[in-house]
């Protein structure tokens, strides 16, 4: 994997740490339906003019039946499940609940793909996981108010939003490989825009929502959606989806530190702990240690480099 890939592995779960932060400012303010349209709207309106002056709309109107359904599965069905979720459970808890995307990832990849996974990335789930457990043992809890059914459906609906993303990144990796990330992550906003339009309008806040959610909801659209999706699909492109998907064992590590931060949350030692553990993890899964080719995603070639950056099949 090369350190271009690991940074922007890195910077993806910086960004999405952080979303589960602006989720929980703002989900109560707008509601799911609402919340999410708000963030694919905005998503797309900051990522049309990049496509625009990159010269990558042909590539999306090629594509766009494939691109506007990544839309649908790998944001729309995924992010409401998610912000309904952090309405009965806490940021830490739904980013923990969504670090079984490379599980489900994986699985799905192996039954719908056939793709080989070598046994220490599998091991590396499987730390990865453990890792996560150890991060938050004896922490998990739920937001006050919340009932017990509310939070079980809350937590089922965040473990069905990360198979989404699973299934979503296993699409696209099927369906879109080679088309532009630009042109992708454009396109899925736009698809997700389409979608959700008369669930937003039908469910849209009686009361409007203050400043601070708005700017919580702004920060979460450009920051932890347009740029964070050119990172993911370019991710997939140049490794694969259950190495990009990886990404979510780090997530509840930046949403450690971003609480800490912002939140005044303490860090502790067993914080750490499981830090490393979850590290450890998603070296193994990434195929960082061990030897083999690499089994996810077969190198580019100079000509399909060119032709990804074009756009083209």
């Amino acid at each position: 994997m090369r350190t271009r890939d690991l940074l922007d592995l890195l910077a993806l779960a910086a960004l999405w740490g952080a979303s589960f932060l602006f989720m929980r400012y703002a989900a109560p303010a707008f509601g799911p339906f609402a919340l999410v349209q708000v963030r694919v709207v905005i998503a797309a309106a900051f990522l049309l003019p990049l496509l625009l002056a990159n010269g990558a709309w042909p590539a999306l109107r090629a594509h766009a039946a494939p691109v506007l359904a990544v839309g649908v599965l790998n944001s729309a069905i995924p992010f409401v499940l998610l912000t309904y979720a952090v309405l009965s459970l806490t940021a830490g808890f739904a980013s923990i609940l969504n670090a079984t995307t490379p599980l489900a990832t994986a699985l799905i990849g192996r039954l719908w793909l056939g793709d080989r996974i070598r046994p220490l990335q599998w091991l590396g789930l499987a730390i990865g996981i453990a890792g996560v457990t150890v991060l938050v043992w004896g922490k998990v809890d739920f937001r006050p108010g919340a009932t017990h059914w509310q939070s079980t459906l809350a937590i089922g609906a965040a473990l069905v939003g990360a198979i989404a993303y699973g299934a979503g990144a296993n699409f696209t990796k099927k369906h879109v490989m080679g088309v532009a990330p630009l042109a992708v992550a454009t396109g899925s906003q736009l698809g997700a825009t389409i979608a959700l339009l008369p669930f937003a309008v039908l469910f849209w806040p009686e009361a409007q929502p203050d400043a601070r959610a708005w700017v919580a909801a702004t920060l979460l659209a450009i920051a932890c959606t347009g740029l964070a999706y050119l990172l993911y699909f370019r991710l997939i492109a140049r490794v694969g989806a259950m190495r990009a998907a990886a990404v979510t064992f780090l997530i509840p590590v930046f949403a450690t530190l971003w609480g800490a931060a912002f939140l005044s949350e303490a860090l502790t030692l067993q914080m750490a702990g499981g830090g490393v553990v979850i590290l450890a993890g998603t070296a193994l899964a990434l195929g960082l240690v061990g030897s083999g080719r690499r089994v996810d995603a077969q190198p580019e070639s100079a000509v399909a480099r060119s032709r990804t950056l074009r756009g083209e099949r």
